[in-house]
């Protein structure tokens, strides 16, 4: 595999483990909404500490092979995440200053992961004229 593709399928991982961080906060609201300690609200926060558990192991395996400003600056597209599961699952409406918050936070996790890696010995000016 190139390293282009190595690139984008480590964005893809970051993004996988992301939204299994947002499904269990999703899992987290429906057993907020269920009575304590029934069988619903058991099996719900089950679910989210299986959920946050698979996250934490696979969160290790992220900032193994990732510089953490890179690795964080992908968690930050929960937002994007949980606006999506909150507009799906609950039916919320989307607000302008939503979308734009969420796009902001998009432009900045992609200049992010577009920075050249440090210690690269390629300069900006380098890569533009190889693109």
């Amino acid at each position: 595999m190139n390293e282009r593709g190595k690139f984008i399928l480590n964005i893809v991982f970051m993004q996988f483990v992301v939204i299994i961080y947002t499904v269990s906060t999703v899992i987290a609201k429906f057993a907020a909404g269920a009575e304590l300690f029934s069988f619903r609200f058991l099996l719900f926060y089950g679910l989210e500490i299986f959920g946050l558990g698979v996250y934490a192991i696979l969160w290790q395996q992220v900032i193994k092979r990732n510089p953490l400003s890179v690795a964080y600056a992908n968690r930050a597209m929960t937002l994007f995440w949980s606006m999506i599961w909150a507009v799906v699952i609950f039916r919320d409406r989307i607000t302008v200053p939503n979308i734009c918050g969420v796009l902001l936070v998009m432009a900045g996790t992609f200049l992010i992961n577009t920075e050249p890696a440090p210690g690269s010995s390629k300069t900006k000016e380098e890569e533009s004229h190889e693109s």
